[in-house]
């Protein structure tokens, strides 16, 4: 779930260390230059050398996957793999590689439940052996890596029963097992104070859409979490910076990790402009703002795209929550946190598809600007020949497919924003590359594309799934081709398997992929030239409407038969706009106001 992927380091820590305790040492920064140049653990890069090494010479695979903004990755740099005893063992029994989980999709993807640092043990045919969860002190890791060389038993791989089921064609979540994902989901909803029933905090997609459309569907319990959730959330929003911290621990909202990472801010960002248009509350607006801001300020680059992540670190020996109390003068007078300035195209399409979402909430044209100007510059300069995307600029392990996912998700929305049939046309070249990420069995679509994976990245991730099944059903939508929706049927496959469903726990994204799927979304359309000042008035008014399942596009008659000319529109010698629903289609409606007095109308 992506609940799990928004984890971050020492899960496992409770009270036992302070959540805001600096290091004794200055930790080294976690990229590959400072890792190499001042860890003392000879850290390898990952590579099929590596575990040919690994055979060659009878060690181990030591893999070090973590995060340039992870708190305890850095304490564990400072103490642990400082550590003499722990040094002997790693030098004498294992290769070390290092991964930094934002340029190595495919690894982060596979090991993203242990959250970060994770670290796992493996053999030279890449097979797990061990595992570790979160920083461990020196005395307990070099136990644990003693344990695991007296007993290297591969560990039960769950993805080997994936890579030999053949999943069934067309296959939908069965009565019994919707009936079970639904009862998970709700008694995992903390109604006293909101969010999931969790020692962390964290505003997570999945269960907040779900809860939305449940919401717009005259669920009453639904729309009071997700308002809850929403409103208690907020405490997790730097007052003076801006900008979602990643979760709270302590089963509250109170006790932040203050890492600032792109998906916590992208995630938050749509989901409050959501509930705005959803509900009209000025707190909600208010909020995606603030995320804004911090995000503009601080990881946007001046070409227009965007950074991946704030470190939580800013001074060695100054706790987290002392620095984070100061206002912006005296933070800057001390140090400010680090930025990973690398430019990848998953993290921008992320950014993008939120900048539009708030664009649609707010109407503010700057917003709709700066998601244009980073998707051109994406496209520039991570965009392939034939509309996919690499994940940096030499896609080193790629080509990924979170990278073309969450692209074609962006660029969609640029469609549905814009009415800029290039968009649409964006959209449905990057998903004409999915083919190359499905797996042989049925069995949904793989981080990496099959030809390029190894052992240790084959397993279809749930939550990939989960999104592709949602971005190919609404593609279809626009473009009536039933190649796009066969698209959907690859992921839907996967996710509605019950062996699948009903092994994460809670999977509302399921739930809210398979109800897309079965349903029209809500569909306005305007009728009127592009240069029309009345059309473009009515057309921001209709970006305002709707929840999140909806398809908005922009008739301009002298561009030719839209896409998908499902329905038929009346000649007006005037612009309007035509609502959709699931049970009616209004007249042509011709003032800003009337379009949202039709969606509430009984």
């Amino acid at each position: 779930m992506k609940a799990l992927r928004t984890l971050t380091c020492g899960l496992l820590l409770g009270a036992a260390l302070s959540v805001q305790a600096a290091p004794a040492h200055p930790a080294p920064a976690r990229n590959a230059q400072a890792d190499h140049a001042i860890s003392l653990v000879a850290w390898r890069d990952w590579s099929e050398a590596v575990f040919a090494e690994a055979r060659a010479t009878h060690k181990y695979v030591l893999l070090d996957v973590g995060a340039v903004w992870c708190h305890w990755c850095h304490v564990m740099d400072a103490t642990t793999y400082r550590d003499p005893a722990v040094l002997a063992l790693i030098g004498k029994y294992f290769i070390p590689v290092r991964v930094d989980q934002d340029a190595r999709p495919d690894l982060s993807r596979r090991y993203e439940d242990f959250g970060w640092p994770a670290t796992i043990v493996l053999d030279g045919e890449g097979r797990d052996i061990g595992k570790m969860r979160g920083y461990r002190e020196p005395e307990r890791f070099a136990a644990r890596l003693e344990a695991i060389l007296a007993d290297p038993s591969p560990l039960h791989a769950i993805e080997d029963e994936d890579r030999d089921r053949v999943f069934a064609q067309g296959s939908r979540l069965t009565d019994g097992v919707r009936d079970e994902l639904e009862k998970r989901w709700r008694e995992a909803l903390d109604t006293n104070i909101g969010g999931v029933r969790q020692a962390q905090r964290f505003l997570t997609h999945d269960p907040v859409a779900y809860g939305l459309a449940r919401a717009g569907r005259g669920d009453r319990d639904a729309e009071r979490w997700v308002r809850l959730t929403l409103a208690q959330a907020r405490a997790l929003i730097d007052p003076v910076w801006g900008g979602m911290y990643q979760y709270s621990t302590h089963g509250d909202w109170q006790h932040p990790h203050y890492e600032k990472i792109m998906e916590t801010q992208a995630v938050a960002m749509r989901l409050y402009a959501q509930a705005y248009r959803t509900w009209g509350e000025r707190a909600h607006l208010e909020a995606a703002q603030a995320i804004h801001g911090y995000v503009k300020k601080f990881l946007a680059d001046q070409r227009g795209a965007f950074y991946t992540s704030q470190d939580a670190d800013a001074v060695p020996g100054v706790q987290g929550d002392a620095y984070f109390a100061l206002d912006d003068a005296q933070r800057r007078a001390l140090a400010t946190p680090r930025i990973d300035r690398h430019i990848y195209a998953r993290e921008n399409g992320w950014m993008i598809e939120a900048l539009v979402e708030l664009y649609g909430a707010s109407g503010d044209p700057q917003v709709l600007a700066e998601a244009l100007r980073a998707a051109r510059w994406i496209v520039r300069h991570r965009g392939n020949a034939d509309g996919s995307f690499r994940h940096d600029a030499t896609d080193r392990g790629g080509p990924y497919f979170g990278d073309n996912l969450a692209m074609g998700r962006a660029v969609l929305a640029l469609y549905s924003a814009t009415g800029d049939r290039q968009w649409l046309l964006r959209a449905r070249r990057v998903a004409a590359s999915f083919h190359r990420f499905a797996a042989s069995n049925g069995g949904g679509y793989l981080p990496t594309a099959p030809r390029a994976v190894s052992k240790l990245a084959a397993r279809a991730n749930i939550d990939e799934n989960i999104e592709a099944a949602r971005f190919a059903n609404l593609l279809f939508r626009y473009s009536g081709d039933p190649r796009d929706a066969s698209l959907s049927d690859v992921a839907i496959r996967y996710i509605t398997n019950e062996d699948v469903a009903l092994r994460y726990g809670m999977l509302p994204g399921a739930l809210l992929a398979t109800l897309e799927a079965s349903e029209d979304p809500l569909h306005i359309t305007l009728v009127g030239g592009k240069r029309d000042p009345r059309s473009q008035l009515l057309y921001v008014a209709a970006l305002r409407q709707g929840g999140g399942y909806r398809r908005i596009e922009w008739w301009d008659k002298a561009e030719g038969a839209l896409f998908n000319p499902d329905v038929s529109y009346p000649a007006l010698d005037r612009p309007a706009a035509f609502v959709c629903t699931d049970r009616t289609c209004s007249l042509p409606i011709t003032d800003t106001e009337d379009i949202g007095r039709y969606l509430m109308l009984p």
